[in-house]
């Protein structure tokens, strides 16, 4: 789809002409720009490059991932304007990057709220992505079945079969996984998770929280959205400070079921970017003794 068209289908779906079309940087599903509108609004747009039938498809299920957070968390993020298999036209939510103190407490208060909206079930109701990885949300009640088989064993798994993750790796984490209830709670409930939280996909206008962007969502243990936000140094001690007065964390999180969660994260960067990812998962399974 050329500019022309772009513009056609905005002016559309919003009433307003595009004045100006110009890149943005990220997006692993498909190519990023942002349009500025004649009336001053602002409009992300997400546009497929390829007639593979799974990066089609994705744009949808980004779709479907925004409209479903919007409606549950409290927290804003991106309204979408359209979708379809070649394009997805949302809201711009602009960001200043200055992720000071102040903005660590609002995202705690908030994150603390949505991790209280809840399911009977771990996973979700559709499948979802997470940074353009196809991610199962087969729905359990047990958090240490969901997180073992959808999460870790389905991830590792699909890394091997790509040649980024040596066999012997997966093999010593599927002697891991056997033994998660040594580990994790029994007793866990789901919570609402964004799924992907991590600095750049937090935004943050004028000593504000402005928005999440790019959710991964499904219900799971709380525990792990807060391990992803502290393994590339996202989430400070003021983040955790307020979230712990509002909901506390059980002890040993820090200490020990950090490390297992963000296994996850891991596997997800080991097929995206391969390289010292590998080697960050091989230690922490040799910190547990695999």
């Amino acid at each position: 789809m050329d500019k022309r068209a772009l513009s056609d289908l905005i002016k559309r779906h919003t009433g307003a002409s595009v004045r100006s079309i110009a890149p943005l940087s990220g997006g692993c599903v498909a190519n990023v720009m942002r349009a500025d509108l004649d009336d001053g609004r602002q409009l992300v747009i997400k546009h497929s490059t390829t007639n593979d039938a799974q990066d089609s498809a994705g744009l949808l299920i980004e779709a479907e991932m925004l409209r479903y957070f919007k409606t549950h968390s409290p927290i804003p993020c991106p309204e979408v304007i359209h979708a379809d298999t070649n394009c997805l036209v949302m809201t711009f939510i602009a960001n200043d990057n200055r992720m000071t103190g102040r903005v660590q407490r609002e995202l705690a208060e908030k994150l603390a709220s949505q991790h209280q909206v809840t399911s009977d079930m771990f996973g979700l109701g559709f499948d979802t992505l997470t940074g353009g990885l196809a991610q199962p949300n087969t729905q359990e009640e047990s958090w240490i079945t969901f997180f073992a088989e959808h999460r870790l064993r389905h991830m590792a798994h699909c890394a091997q079969r790509e040649g980024k993750l040596p066999g012997s790796i997966v093999a010593r984490l599927d002697r891991l996984i056997d033994r998660l209830e040594d580990y994790l709670p029994t007793d866990s409930k789901p919570s609402l998770l964004h799924g992907d939280l991590w600095g750049g996909n937090i935004l943050c206008r004028i000593d504000t929280l402005a928005g999440l962007i790019d959710p991964a969502i499904y219900y799971g243990d709380r525990e792990i959205e807060l391990a992803f936000g502290t393994l590339f140094g996202d989430l400070t001690s003021e983040f955790f400070g307020r979230y712990n007065e509002i909901l506390p964390i059980n002890p040993g999180f820090f200490e020990e079921r950090r490390d297992l969660y963000n296994l996850y994260p891991l596997l997800v960067h080991v097929r995206l970017f391969g390289g010292h990812y590998v080697g960050s998962v091989d230690h922490i399974l040799a910190r547990f003794g695999q």
